[in-house]
């Protein structure tokens, strides 16, 4: 049974399985399948017959989306570029916006050479 649903989920949501992957460009493979979702979220709205499931599938569509779409540029810049994730100049914040601390109403200029962060 698991092995189904699995079978089933990337057979329509992964476009290298599904039919979309005879589409060569991945932003258009990428706005195909947003495009097949906003469908299916209005189709079942009208299902339903009311626009306020529309509103809460929109909704619940994006986020879904969002999430999926951060994933994969997460994981394509772990692929192609994974430096990206380490330190720069050594430094623990990245990047760092500590420049300066505020201490009784005077402003603390940072040592440069300082790596910043708390649990030094």
């Amino acid at each position: 049974m698991r092995s189904f649903v699995n079978e089933s989920w990337h057979s329509v949501m992964n476009a290298e399985i599904n039919p979309l992957r005879n589409i060569p460009d991945l932003n258009t493979r990428h706005m195909v399948l947003q495009v097949l979702a906003w469908m299916w979220c209005i189709a079942f709205s009208m299902w339903v017959g009311s626009m306020w499931v529309f509103g809460f599938t929109a909704i619940a569509h994006v986020f879904i989306l969002a999430a999926i779409v951060l994933t994969v540029a997460t994981f394509e810049t772990a692929k192609r570029k994974p430096t990206f994730f380490l330190k720069k100049d050594g430094y623990h914040s990245f990047p760092r916006a500590r420049q300066f601390m505020w201490i009784n109403g005077k402003k603390v200029v940072l040592d440069e050479n300082d790596p910043g962060g708390e649990h030094e």
